[in-house]
């Protein structure tokens, strides 16, 4: 069986960590392997991974079949790319230096991608808490405004309710005649 690059689980349940290994195909998911290359943190936005592109490259290069998952990862840290390039190199398409500039600049795109991600993340972030503070002062504002109507009303009643006390206690003309 040829040797798989796939990942090894560990960390918490519900808060997975994952270790990109070399192991042979026929080895369990969490079992022996042959060499760890990098680390895998999905929990992290975005998600964290670490990886030795160097060995990674090797590792394809000798035949090393990627899981589909760690394909992914090693499409998006660059790595397959780095094994096309080094192809093109061995066919004698480009130089190694052409490669090599080629890697870095698709490597400071990337960085700058992932940076502005992250960027508009917090951004993001800022603005729904900045969204929730103005939510909240006006739902404050609202029940402010109806408990004045409310107490408005109760001092209305409380007034109305002195004035016809007041009414009833003085006497009228009538009574004060009559009562002469």
């Amino acid at each position: 069986m040829p040797a798989r690059i796939r990942l090894q689980r560990h960390g918490k349940k519900g808060n997975p960590f994952y270790h990109i290994v070399i192991a042979d195909g026929r080895a369990p998911r969490d079992g022996r392997f042959i060499e760890k290359i990098g680390t895998y943190n999905p929990v992290a936005n975005p998600a964290e991974i670490n990886i030795d592109v160097d060995k990674a490259v090797k590792w394809l290069s000798n035949g090393a079949q990627p899981s589909d998952t760690v394909r992914a990862i090693l499409s998006y840290k660059g790595v397959l790319f780095k094994s096309h390039l080094l192809k093109g190199v061995a066919k004698g398409a480009l130089t190694e230096d052409q490669a090599e500039v080629k890697f870095q600049n698709w490597l400071s795109e990337k960085q700058s991608k992932i940076d502005a991600k992250r960027k508009g993340l917090t951004e993001a972030e800022r603005q729904e808490i900045k969204d929730r503070h103005a939510a909240e002062i006006l739902v404050n504002e609202q029940r402010t405004a109806e408990l004045n109507k409310k107490r408005a009303a109760e001092l209305m009643a409380e007034r109305a309710e002195v004035a016809q006390e007041a009414a009833e206690e003085t006497p009228t003309e009538t009574e004060v005649a009559t009562e002469e």
